[in-house]
C-alpha cells in the first residue's frame, strides 16, 4: 500500500466504478526494517474511501466467516470497487543470530522442523511430505469442485459458440493470440514526400485501420493522446457509463504500464502511450511485460532532443539504450511512414515479445521506394536502403529514425566527392541479431570496418555495429533548450560532420589495412 502505483491503480479504478474488482490487504503492521509505524501513519480505509473504493475491514484472518461476510459483501456492491482490509499476524522464521531484529530471518531450523514433525506424528526422515489424507481432502473438495466447474464452464463456452458464431471464433482467437483474418487489409501505403510526416501521425492513421480490423485492440495514453496520437476513432472511451476501447489512464504512468500489462494477460491486445522521456516512469512494467512474454505494444512519441525548447527534462538520450537492453524487449525506431506500416504488421505478429515503437514529433521526408529499397526490410530489423554504386562501399552510414534522412543526404555529398558509401536502416537491434550470419553479412560485410552510426541517442550499445575503431555520432550530454535546427548543429546531427566522420573512417582503415 506504501508503492505509488498502488495509489495510481486505485485512483483509475475508483474513477471508473470498476465493481467486479475486489482487493484483499494483508494488514500485519510489519516491513523489512520493522513495524509499519516507522514509515506509514495514514488511515487506510479512509484512504480508500476518498478513492470512490467501498471498504470492509475483517478484525481477524482466522476468522473464515467474516472473510467469507466479506467476500460476499463485494458480490453486491454496485458501482465501486471494493476494499477488504484483513488484520493478521505475520509468522516469522528463526532470527540470523542472537540479538538481531530481523523481519525475514532464516526460515526455520532444524530443529523446529523435527519437533513440527513429531508434533503430528509424521516420519521424521521424509522431506517435502504430503499425507495421502490431505490427497484424499484436496481431491475431495477443491480437485471436484473444480471438476464440476470447468464442465460448467465447458458447457456454457460451447453453447455461447453455437448462438454467437462469429464471437465465440473471435474469442477463441483471442485465447490463441492469433488475429482476425484481414486484420491489415487497407493499410495505408504513403507516396514520397520530401516534407513528409511525422512518424506519430503516419503511426495514428495504420492504428485507426487496426482499431476496426481488430476488435480487441485497446489503449490509450498517460494525458497525451492529442501528443502521441493514440486514438481508436470511432471506438469510444472506458468510462463509468461506457465500455469503449480509449482508456484515459491520466498522468499514472506507472499504473498505465501495469493495466496493459494486466489487459494483455487477459488475452487483450493492449497498447500504452507517453513521451519516450516518460518511459522512465513505467519501467518496472515494461520490463515485467517482456518477462512475462506477453505482447503489449508500448508507444513512445517525441523520441529525440527533436523536441526543441522543451529542453534536456523532455529530451530522451538514454531511454532508447535503456529499452534495449531488456531481455526479450523488441525496440523499433522507423524512418518514415512507410517503416511505421512495416513495423506495425511486425508488432501485430508478435505473440510472447512486447515492442517499443519510438516515433518522431517532427516531421520526416517519406522516401522515393522507386529509388530505394522497399520498407519490408523493417522485418529483418536493418537492411541496405541505397548501397554505393561503382563497387563494394568504402564506408557504411547506419542510422534510425529521424536521423536515417541526415546519412541518405550525407550519402549524396560523399558520392558527389567519389566516395562509395552504402546507406544502412536499422530500426530495429533486436530482429537484426534474429537473422543468420549470412544476411547480417551481407548488410554490414566485414570486409568493410569503416563505418558510421548516428542516432540522436547515447552511443552506448553501436560499437557492436561499427567496431570498436568506428564513429558513432550521438549524445554523449543531456540535451539544451534550442530550436531543433540550432541543437543538430550543436551536436553534430549534420550532412558535413557525417560526411567528415566517413571520410575520417575510410583515411584511418586505409592507414591501419
Amino acid at each position: 500500500m506504501m508503492e505509488g502505483v498502488s495509489q495510481e491503480a486505485a485512483s483509475l479504478a475508483g474513477h471508473l466504478q470498476l465493481s467486479n474488482l475486489c482487493w484483499i490487504y494483508d494488514s500485519n503492521h510489519v516491513t523489512i526494517d520493522g513495524d509499519t509505524s516507522i514509515s506509514l501513519s495514514e488511515d487506510t480505509l479512509k484512504r480508500f474511501e476518498a478513492y470512490g473504493w467501498h471498504t470492509i475491514e475483517v478484525k481477524d484472518a482466522n476468522d473464515i466467516g467474516a472473510v467469507r461476510a466479506a467476500l460476499e459483501e463485494f458480490k453486491r456492491t454496485e458501482g465501486k470497487p471494493t476494499f477488504i482490509l484483513v488484520h493478521s499476524i505475520i509468522g516469522y522464521g528463526a532470527p540470523k543470530a542472537q540479538g538481531t531484529n530481523d523481519a525475514h530471518g532464516e526460515g526455520i531450523s532444524h530443529d523446529d522442523l523435527v519437533a513440527a514433525k513429531k508434533f503430528y506424528g509424521w516420519p521424521l526422515d521424509k522431506t517435502f511430505y504430503v499425507p495421502e489424507e490431505v490427497r484424499q481432502h484436496f481431491a475431495g473438495g477443491i480437485g471436484q469442485r473444480g471438476r464440476q466447474l470447468h464442465g460448467a464452464w465447458s458447457q456454457l463456452a460451447q453453447k455461447y459458440n453455437e448462438q454467437n458464431s462469429e464471437l465465440g471464433r473471435q474469442l477463441m482467437q483471442m485465447q490463441k493470440r492469433e488475429l482476425p483474418d484481414g486484420w491489415d487489409k487497407d493499410f495505408p501505403k504513403f507516396e514520397a514526400d520530401e516534407k513528409g510526416v511525422a512518424t506519430r501521425e503516419s503511426s495514428a492513421k495504420v492504428l485507426e485501420i487496426l482499431g476496426h480490423n481488430v476488435p480487441w485492440l485497446v489503449g490509450g495514453a498517460a494525458d497525451l493522446v492529442k501528443s502521441t496520437k493514440t486514438i481508436l476513432k470511432g471506438e469510444g472511451t472506458m468510462s463509468p457509463t461506457e465500455t469503449g476501447r480509449n482508456v484515459n489512464f491520466g498522468i499514472r504512468e506507472h499504473a498505465m504500464g501495469s493495466v496493459t500489462n494486466g489487459l494483455a494477460v487477459s488475452n487483450m491486445r493492449a497498447f500504452d502511450s507517453t513521451f519516450l522521456i516518460f518511459s522512465d516512469y513505467m519501467r518496472n512494467p515494461i520490463r515485467l511485460s517482456s518477462l512475462m512474454e506477453l505482447p503489449v505494444i508500448h508507444i513512445f512519441t517525441h523520441d529525440s532532443i527533436g523536441v526543441g525548447e522543451d529542453g534536456p527534462t523532455h529530451q530522451p538520450v538514454e531511454q532508447i539504450g535503456s529499452l534495449r537492453m531488456i531481455p526479450g524487449m523488441l525496440v523499433l525506431r522507423p524512418a518514415d511512414a512507410n517503416e511505421v506500416v512495416e513495423s506495425w504488421r511486425v508488432i501485430m505478429a508478435q505473440t510472447h515479445h512486447p515492442v517499443c515503437l519510438i516515433l518522431s514529433r517532427q516531421n520526416l521526408p517519406t522516401f522515393d521506394r522507386t529509388q530505394y529499397a522497399p520498407a519490408s526490410g523493417v522485418a529483418k530489423g536493418a537492411y541496405i536502403m541505397r548501397d554505393s554504386e561503382g563497387g563494394e562501399p568504402q564506408v557504411i552510414l547506419i542510422a534510425t529514425g529521424s536521423e536515417v534522412q541526415l546519412i541518405v543526404n550525407a550519402q549524396k555529398e560523399l558520392e558527389g566527392k567519389g566516395v562509395r558509401a552504402r546507406v544502412v536502416s536499422m530500426p530495429s537491434w533486436e530482429l537484426f541479431m534474429k537473422q543468420d550470419d549470412a544476411y547480417r553479412d551481407s548488410v554490414l560485410p566485414p570486409s568493410v570496418k569503416a563505418r558510421v552510426s548516428v542516432e540522436q541517442a547515447s552511443t552506448m550499445g553501436w560499437h557492436q555495429w561499427v567496431g570498436m575503431g568506428g564513429a558513432t555520432i550521438g549524445m554523449t550530454t543531456f540535451g539544451s533548450s534550442a530550436p531543433l535546427k540550432d541543437l543538430l548543429t550543436k551536436y553534430g546531427f549534420t550532412t558535413d560532420k557525417i560526411a567528415e566522420a566517413a571520410i575520417s573512417q575510410i583515411a584511418l582503415n586505409a592507414k591501419q589495412g
